[in-house]
């Protein structure tokens, strides 16, 4: 049945994300190759929302939403949000070179990514 689900970041600048996903956020990765880097995911969930469009969006999650930003800020990654409190969780957005910007967030909800 299903075994994995696959993301794809579509980038102006490939070589600048799979840099910054490699070197600054430390995902380990195989070389599918010549260069061509498909990253191993933390562990993920998926959900849907209602909207009037159909659209995708892509967030990171993490434990301590203040010490993950003073981490990769100081690895310099640059911040485009402040931390805002939006009731399901602690949210921001950080900026992917070349490859425009993602959220990470610090959940309150129950989460479904260590579900067996």
């Amino acid at each position: 049945m299903i075994t994995g689900a696959h993301t794809i970041f579509y980038a102006t600048d490939a070589a600048a994300a799979r840099a910054f996903l490699r070197d600054t956020l430390g995902l380990s990765n195989v070389d599918a190759g010549d260069g061509w880097l498909i990253f191993k995911s933390p562990p993920a969930e998926l959900a849907v929302h209602p909207s009037g469009a159909v659209t995708q969006e892509f967030y990171l999650m993490c434990d301590d939403i203040e010490k993950t930003v003073a981490e990769l800020t100081a690895k310099g990654v640059e911040f485009t949000g402040e931390i805002s409190d939006q009731g399901w969780g602690l949210l921001t957005t950080l900026r992917v070179p070349g490859a425009g910007e993602m959220g990470l967030y610090q959940p309150r909800h129950p989460t479904a990514y260590n579900l067996s």
